[in-house]
């Protein structure tokens, strides 16, 4: 969405890496949550750099962490309610990597690990919110969706929007202009 809204020509294309596994790994091994995601963004674009060669693959990921708690999107709509409910009140952080690939190298990367405070916000409010979002709030590891209704669940925010989002945009713009891909 974020690609597509600054006009850059893209194709999506699965990666099919097993994340749980590479999450749990490096969970065990002690790694940070932004670390994580930057280990899941390069396997993830390295996966696809080897179907397409010579192709620049860009790769991401996103990570919730709070209070040292790593949060997946949430399975179902009562998951997504405990989320929320664990998150009120608290801030939280979205470590988000991103690198691009080519022929299996890492070009580039970049990490943004914005923080944002949800605010205390009463169960009717949250029951409300869910009813109104839907199953929307399960594409999303926060089950929230900033870019709408889940705007009201905070007090704070601290970090590139874009990279709230899922992608440190501008850094990656500028990255793609300086290799020829983009008008500079």
């Amino acid at each position: 969405m974020l690609l597509e809204a600054a006009g850059v020509a893209f194709e999506i294309v699965s990666s099919a890496v097993d994340e749980e596994e590479i999450k749990r790994s490096l969970r065990g091994a002690g790694a940070d949550a932004a670390s994580a995601a930057d280990a899941l963004a390069l396997a993830k674009a390295r996966r696809v750099s080897q179907r397409y060669p010579g192709a620049l693959v860009v790769g991401a990921d996103q990570i919730l962490e709070c209070g040292g708690q790593w949060f997946d999107k949430p399975a179902d709509m009562d998951h997504a309610r405990a989320h929320l409910v664990a998150l009120r009140g608290r801030t939280h952080v979205l470590a988000t990597g991103v690198c691009v690939v080519r022929d299996g190298e890492r070009l580039w990367h970049e990490r943004a690990r914005p923080a944002l405070t949800m605010r205390e916000f009463s169960d009717r409010f949250l029951d409300h919110y869910l009813a109104l979002e839907g199953t929307a709030v399960l594409s999303s590891v926060g089950a929230y969706r900033l870019e709408g209704p889940g705007a009201q669940l905070f007090a704070a925010i601290a970090g590139d929007h874009f990279s709230i989002l899922g992608l440190p945009l501008l850094p990656l713009l500028d990255f793609l202009r300086q290799h020829g891909v983009l008008e500079r």
